[in-house]
């Protein structure tokens, strides 16, 4: 009798298990395979859409430096005149020459410091009058100067919300103020800059990680809200980019590889032609081939596993941090 029920369990244990790695097996072959269609999609269509015809100018925030420059740069080589905001107009200016030499399109300048919050929309709404924007790239941001526990962040509650202003109002207002002339017209293209700590918790940068899951809900909302209406809202979520802001966050054995480019670390400039190809055919993407490998990887791991890595990647991060800054006070 015993020996028979212990045979019924083998058999419905075995039953079980069979199921379950089939069912396992099924969702990540149904994610590789649908992973496999995007990238076939991307092969045919990349650089399909062209900007020019979705309006003369593309205005792009935070483009001083980084992805914002990289992404104005590119632009203007499609032949599409750029206004450049961000808050120093030393650098914007030597931007807009930059690009005015070598891509032969006008440039404008508006500076604007987009953590102080509500105060500057009126003039950046002004000083946007009138042009036929056909493409918004909302990429200005700002991250922790490396990573900390939430408590412990320097005057915590007047850098979270200039982080929050920054991150979340900038992306919210300048859509609002640029996207209603878009409708009307029945076309153009928002870009909103997120990142891969938008797609999952990313302990001890919880406030950067949290303002960047608004910008990816943000931009999926908008995308269905107005796709119907012409109008084309791209989420893009970067993994690491070369840039000064991620350079704190940078991890390698050799001092001197640390802000050099690598296959899973582009430069801004690779970064930004990948990820305007893109527009147009992927509306929530994260810019770059190396990236989307990444992220399929990344997306079939248990949520725990991530939080957990995530977590010892922040604190080996702070550790290096902590380590440089009591050096320094020496």
């Amino acid at each position: 009798m015993e020996s028979s029920v212990m045979k019924n369990l083998g058999k419905d244990s075995s039953a079980y298990f069979a199921t379950f790695g089939f069912v396992v097996a099924s969702y990540v072959a149904l994610k590789v395979a649908f992973n496999i269609i995007k990238i076939l999609k991307f092969l045919v269509f990349a650089g399909s859409t062209n900007f020019k015809k979705l309006g003369s100018w593309a205005v792009v925030t935070g483009s001083s430096d980084g992805i914002g420059k990289a992404y104005a740069k590119e632009l203007a080589k499609r032949g599409v005149n750029i206004v450049l905001i961000s808050r120093s107009e030393a650098k914007l200016q030597e931007v807009a020459n930059e690009i005015e030499k070598e891509s032969k399109v006008q440039t404008r300048i508006v500076v604007a410091d987009f953590s102080k919050g509500l105060e500057l929309y009126d003039s950046i709404r002004d000083q946007l009058a009138g042009l036929e924007i056909g493409t918004l790239v909302n990429n200005v941001g700002m991250n922790y100067p490396f990573p900390s526990y939430f408590l412990d962040v320097a005057d915590r509650e007047e850098f979270f919300m200039k982080l929050i202003n920054v991150n979340v109002t900038s992306v919210t207002m300048m859509t609002s103020i640029v996207m209603p002339a878009m409708v009307e017209r029945k076309k153009g293209a928002v870009i909103n800059i997120s990142s891969a700590g938008g797609l999952h918790p990313f302990p001890l940068i919880t406030v950067y990680s949290a303002s960047k899951a608004y910008v990816t809900f943000f931009s999926r909302c908008i995308q269905s809200e107005y796709k119907s209406k012409g109008i084309i809202c791209q989420c893009v979520m970067p993994y690491t980019v070369v840039t000064n802001m991620t350079m704190p966050f940078l991890v390698t054995t050799k001092r001197s590889e640390k802000g050099k480019p690598s296959l899973l670390k582009p430069s801004p400039t690779t970064y930004a032609k990948a990820a305007l190809d893109s527009v147009g055919v992927s509306d929530f993407t994260h810019g770059y081939w190396a990236h989307n490998v990444q992220g399929t990887v990344i997306g079939m791991l248990p949520e725990g596993y991530i939080k957990m890595m995530t977590m010892s990647l922040g604190e080996k991060i702070r550790k290096i941090n902590l380590e440089k800054m009591s050096k320094k006070k020496e």
